[in-house]
């Protein structure tokens, strides 16, 4: 399958991230950008998105693009910065980059960015390569 195919076979078994309404714009091998409405649900009582929602997003395009050559890999560590509030009606992107890759390991870039290119959260992801196929799972 091409990373696309592979990406494409996870979201269909992914309701979580069907839930939260995402839709996969570019898959490449190793790399991801997906896109997110922001829905009335996802709002916090101080009108804003809940931080969860954000982190949420990032760990799916982290997991779209580390596990996108069919290859599976496991979230060991994530790290997210908030850098400026997300609102109702905003449209969210997260860009997933390969950083580093080792034999167990890869470190993932995450950059969070509304519907104006402003960058509202970046989170960096490191996973752990199980040595499973994502097929098998």
């Amino acid at each position: 399958m091409t990373p696309l195919e592979t990406a494409q076979y996870m979201l269909n078994q992914d309701e979580f991230s069907k839930w939260m309404g995402i839709q996969l714009v570019e898959v490449r091998e190793k790399y991801c950008l997906i896109e997110m409405p922001v829905k009335a649900e996802m709002v916090n009582g101080l009108k804003t998105v809940h931080g969860g929602i954000t982190f949420s997003l990032a760990d799916s395009a982290l997991a779209f693009s580390s596990n996108n050559t069919n290859e599976a890999s496991v979230a060991l560590n994530c790290v997210i910065n908030f850098t400026k509030a997300v609102r109702m009606g905003d449209i969210l992107t997260a860009e997933s980059v390969l950083i580093s890759d080792t034999r167990k390991t890869g470190i993932y870039d995450i950059s969070i960015k509304n519907q104006d290119q402003v960058l509202v959260a970046s989170f960096r992801g490191t996973v752990y390569k199980i040595e499973k196929k994502v097929t098998d799972l």
